[in-house]
């Protein structure tokens, strides 16, 4: 395939050891002791003695997606069949049924299976209406996360919990483990980048589980005018933060894999640049390029894809870094392919896109700033250690389970 081939060509020292460093493996830092698995994890949503008589003789609606899944049945389904009263369905981004693509404005519908409404929260309207809520008692957020700010499904989460409070109805949130749980690294958001990319004041990996995050939310007081929301988290059962986690259902279209998922803190900020992130080919968040990139002994080729119906670059070969067999363990995000790429792009004032989107998922423009001024990786970490730090204390009073630290 293509979008896998190597150019064999004779390359400067500069060059080689440009690819030589940024493909290298790191020290693991990852925890090794992991005697727990994954099927021997219990999510929220499996632990049915705990949740069916919190929905007893109640109107349902759900916040769900193609993750919601009791074993090998969707939640919707596994509720359906206890008599349990859905009223309607909310749909993240991507969709219902996960399919959209990353932005894609997704309509209101009805589920062919169920027949149940579904509501879109994606797009023009991020929470549930007065309306919408009039007929429910209780709602339940159940989605899949990969603990990253910008990943926008806890973005949802923080409008839901808004909606619940405005309109005095529960939430149940059903835990689920965290894949990149282990660490927690990156800037801080700071308010005036505040967007669905990221919304509150924690760092791009936050290092908590949604149930763990809505606690945060609703404990630090995130809400407007200070409001909390009645929160009820069903906890996983033998999870925690020192354990990997390898997700049984993809979380979105373009993080087919644990590969993708372990990159995805380092390399989504590629979406504020010129740089590809390998969207349009079967390994997306798994290699990074462009057309105008000197480094050229990788390529690939974007192309219109399922869940990536228009990817950047598309139908153009992109050079640049194959990061399919990169050691992800380090336990920080890899700024080396931020400074590296910028290095090697002919015309560095092209490398930020215009529309400020590198800001709003850095949560800040210091980090911009830094990669222009030429400033090193620890030059850069050490900006964010108070910050980090502070975070770091706040994040203990939420937290469900065994820390990594």
């Amino acid at each position: 395939m293509f979008a896998s081939m190597f150019r064999i060509k004779i390359i400067s020292a500069f060059t080689f050891l440009l690819l030589m460093n940024s493909c290298s493996s790191q020290p693991n830092h990852q925890p090794t002791n992991q005697p727990i698995t994954n099927h021997q994890i219990i999510t929220g949503a499996e632990r049915l003695d705990i949740l069916l008589p919190l929905l007893k003789d109640k109107k349902v609606a759900l916040l769900v997606n193609q993750t919601s899944m009791v074993g090998s049945t969707h939640l919707v389904d596994t509720l359906l069949s206890y008599k349990i009263n859905i009223k309607k369905i909310f749909a993240p981004e991507h969709g219902f049924r996960g399919s959209a693509d990353a932005g894609e404005h997704v309509r209101d519908s009805v589920d062919a299976k169920t027949r149940i409404k579904i509501i879109s929260l994606y797009g023009d309207k991020k929470k549930p209406s007065a309306e919408d809520l009039k007929d429910v008692d209780v709602m339940i957020f159940d989605i899949q996360d990969v603990g990253v700010r910008f990943y926008t499904f806890i973005s949802s989460l923080h409008y839901l919990m808004e909606a619940c409070a405005e309109n005095n109805k529960e939430l149940i949130v059903l835990d689920r483990p965290n894949p990149n749980g282990w660490y927690v690294d990156g800037p801080v958001l700071k308010k005036e980048f505040q967007s669905f990319v990221g919304v509150d004041p924690i760092p791009v990996v936050h290092g908590l589980t949604v149930g763990e995050y809505s606690q945060m939310v609703n404990g630090e007081k995130w809400l407007p005018i200070g409001e909390q929301c009645s929160l009820k988290v069903v906890e996983c059962l033998n999870y925690n933060h020192t354990i990997s986690y390898s997700l049984p259902v993809k979380p979105s279209p373009n993080l087919p894999n644990d590969a993708a998922i372990y990159n995805y803190p380092s390399i989504c900020y590629f979406e504020g640049t010129d740089i590809s992130v390998g969207r349009g080919t079967d390994y997306p968040f798994q290699m990074i390029g462009a057309p105008s990139i000197t480094v050229r002994n990788f390529s690939f080729h974007p192309e219109s894809k399922p869940g990536a119906k228009n990817p950047p670059h598309l139908n153009q070969v992109c050079f640049g870094f194959d990061l399919r067999r990169v050691n992800t363990s380090k336990g920080e995000i890899n700024l080396s392919y931020l400074l590296k790429t910028y290095a090697a792009f002919p015309d560095t004032s092209k490398y930020f896109l215009p529309n400020g989107f590198f800001d709003k998922l850095a949560g800040t423009g210091e980090l911009r700033k830094q990669i222009i001024a030429g400033k090193t990786e620890e030059e850069i970490e050490a900006s964010w250690k108070a910050e980090l730090t502070e975070y770091k204390a706040k994040r203990k009073k939420y937290l469900l389970y065994k820390d990594f630290e």
